[in-house]
């Protein structure tokens, strides 16, 4: 069973380039958004799209939960029978519950417009609408992530590429283009809408082309429902607890310090983990492959894919860790100016010391989630939200944004030292000597 590495290479390359094309579209979109729609409207813009992303945790890792499995299959070679299976039934799990979450928004929309959030009155009716409209499309997030999953349970990510960087991108083009064109924010958000879907359907047709077999009738099983759900609802677990051990220290910094500090934080913060762009390219690509090995009964196979990727992210984010390390006050200064304070540089520093340790733990999580262990990484994260929690608490409350990074840095020391821990321990890994 081999899983060629020039595959792998070209696939992190196109997954890295995608987040770099799409980082560029935002860059670029979004001072035309600022002026077109106002600041008003953009922040309901920019609420709208963070309201979205938490109601696609209504896929329940599913999306994940389908990569595994189909490349599971199509490792053992029986996919013309069970890969419909597997994705008919994800999908109408997804479906399910994705119209449940879109019901759910399109139903509070109101709250949100005019109790939850500080909208201006003027505002109101249009955010609203802004709210409703998303409600419907809630569903078709949610179910595209089975889609796109299969397509990378393959190695295809030529294809998911080809639709998923057009459709991103369009969360920023069309409003660009609609807020230039004198558009408000309902029919900006209906333009985002609409490319939401035709993405769905471009997924749903490459998947039709690609594995002819999907192409019979609707065919969920029940059999497999358990096994997904169970895959996916660890995963659902690790990504609810992610965003808080992210956000958390942001929050202890503006209740014990002030909320300028959390400026002079973010900054930093927001400049260090830019460099995930490149183990997040790469562990989208290697989830699938250690899923496709995880039923080989060679050690070997899985411990030298375990290896070559973590050289690769230690040499290149290695370089660039110490050149931000080194110049990390000339960065700050040359891109915001002298705004921030002295404190911020050694902030950057930290930062950018946890974040490459941070990117290498991508290669295990990857590797446990492939091997059918998601629930060893949701363990460890829910662990170290309370030892992150005291030890945040306690050295914001002492050394202030310093403190926090600290904190951070920690936090990931100890995730990273679980993750390989774990897998270097693992019997089904051989490491190549």
């Amino acid at each position: 069973m081999e899983i060629q590495g020039s595959l792998l290479a070209r696939n992190a390359l196109l997954n890295f380039l995608g987040l770099l094309l799409l980082g560029l579209t935002a860059i670029l979109c979004i001072p035309f958004i600022l002026r077109g729609l106002g600041a008003d409207a953009f922040g309901v813009f920019a609420l709208a799209i963070v309201v979205v992303n938490y109601f696609s945790l209504f896929d329940l890792g599913l999306g994940r939960a389908s990569t595994k499995f189909v490349a599971e299959s199509l490792a053992r070679r029986d996919h013309p029978e069970q890969l419909p299976r597997i994705v008919w039934t994800s999908l109408g799990i997804q479906l399910v519950l994705g119209i449940a979450g879109g019901i759910g928004l399109a139903c509070s929309s109101s709250f949100l417009a005019r109790s939850l959030f500080n909208i201006p009155v003027d505002l109101v009716d249009d955010a609203e609408t802004t709210f409703l409209i998303l409600g419907f499309v809630v569903p078709i997030i949610v179910g595209t992530a089975t889609l796109r999953g299969t397509l990378e349970a393959s190695q295809r990510f030529d294809l998911v590429n080809l639709v998923k960087i057009p459709t991103n991108a369009a969360t920023y083009v069309v409003p660009a283009v609609g807020a230039l064109w004198g558009f408000g924010l309902p029919a900006v958000m209906l333009g985002i809408a609409v490319a939401r879907v035709l993405g769905a359907l471009a997924y749903l047709w490459l998947c039709f082309r690609l594995y002819p077999s999907l192409r019979g009738k609707f065919s969920p099983d029940p059999t497999i429902f358990k096994s997904l759900l169970g895959f996916g609802s660890w995963v659902t677990i690790s990504n609810i607890s992610s965003p808080i051990l992210v956000y958390l220290d942001r929050v202890l910094i503006g209740s014990l310090i002030s909320v300028a500090s959390v400026a002079y934080y973010t900054a930093p913060y927001e400049l260090a983990t830019a460099m995930w762009i490149l183990p997040v390219s790469i562990a989208a690509t290697l989830f699938p492959a250690f899923s496709t090995l995880g039923i080989s009964s060679d050690p070997r196979l899985l411990g030298n894919l375990f290896v070559r990727p973590v050289k690769v992210i230690l040499l290149t984010m290695g370089l660039v860790t110490l050149l931000l390390i080194i110049f990390a006050h000339d960065i700050l200064t040359v891109w915001l100016g002298d705004v921030l304070p002295d404190q911020s540089t050694t902030v950057l520093q930290i930062l950018a010391v946890g974040v490459l340790i941070n990117s290498l733990a991508w290669v295990p999580t990857s590797l446990l989630l492939g091997i059918g262990r998601p629930d060893l990484p949701a363990k460890f994260h829910l662990m170290e939200l309370f030892v992150h929690a005291g030890l945040a608490w306690f050295l914001v409350g002492r050394f202030g944004i310093v403190g926090a990074a600290i904190a951070w840095a920690v936090r990931v020391l100890l995730d990273s030292v679980l993750l390989f821990g774990t897998c270097l321990g693992d019997k089904n890994i051989s490491l190549p000597t």
